[in-house]
Order: C-alpha cells, then sequence, then structure tokens
C-alpha cells in the first residue's frame, strides 16, 4: 500500500461533505505532476485529507477505491480522475504549523512542494503523522 495526501478547500469540498458523500471522485486536477502522483495510485492506498487554504491541517484519512480514470471533462485527455471513500477523522487534526515545526518532517512532500495538489507521503511520515493525529 502506498500513501498520499490530498488537498481541498473547505469552502470547496470539506472532510464533513466527503464523510456524508461517502465517495467522491477527485476531480479538478490540472498540474502535470499532481497527475503523475494520481496515476500512481492504487486501490486500497491511503491518504490524507488536508484542508488547504482556512484551514492548513490533516483532517482525515480516504482510500482510493477506482484507480485513475479519464476525466470526462477533460477536453484534452491528459487528465483524469481518483475516486476514494471515507475512512475516519483524525482523533486530532494535525496543523501545517507543526508539521513543519517537525524535524523529521524537514523532507515531507507538504513541506517541500506545498502548492502542488496531490503529493506521495513515505510511510515514515505516515507513521509520524498518525503519532501527532492521536492515532496509533
Amino acid at each position: 500500500m502506498a500513501y498520499w495526501l490530498v488537498k481541498s478547500e473547505p469552502s470547496v469540498y470539506s472532510f464533513a461533505r466527503m464523510q456524508a458523500d461517502k465517495t467522491t471522485a477527485w476531480e479538478g486536477v490540472r498540474n502535470y505532476q499532481a497527475r503523475n502522483n494520481m496515476q500512481a495510485m492504487k486501490n486500497g492506498d491511503r491518504s490524507f485529507f488536508y484542508h488547504s487554504g482556512d484551514g492548513q491541517e490533516i483532517v482525515g484519512i480516504v482510500e482510493v477505491v477506482r484507480a485513475f480514470y479519464p476525466d470526462p471533462e477533460d477536453k484534452t485527455g491528459k487528465f483524469g480522475l481518483v475516486d476514494f471513500k471515507a475512512v475516519k477523522a483524525l482523533a486530532k487534526p494535525v496543523a501545517l504549523k507543526a508539521i513543519k515545526a517537525e524535524p523529521a518532517l524537514k523532507d515531507f512532500a507538504l513541506v517541500r512542494q506545498g502548492r502542488l495538489s496531490v503529493v506521495p507521503v513515505e510511510a515514515k511520515h505516515w507513521a509520524l503523522l498518525m503519532r501527532m493525529a492521536g492515532e496509533t
């Protein structure tokens, strides 16, 4: 299993809405590096759900239930979608400020490529972030 982090502005699509919807197609990605990350996702991979903008914190976990497929809204045929299901809200959200303050996360993709909407998460970072969230 691989780990990821996907971002959404809470005013656009919040984790609470994700939980209510149960599943969703992750759409609107138009950055090639983020698209490449989505193409690498496999069914069963886990992802942190990060509230960007106003929230700036990891708030939940989602799971890939349908790997990358063409986005019918993309007339160029270059971009696609991944379907996620809600897994759980974190016991304690992990703020970006706390992530940046943790020396062991200095090479975490969220810190290094802060504007990228879909980033990989190394297993060692996933484990540390889960501990920071009060999850064991």
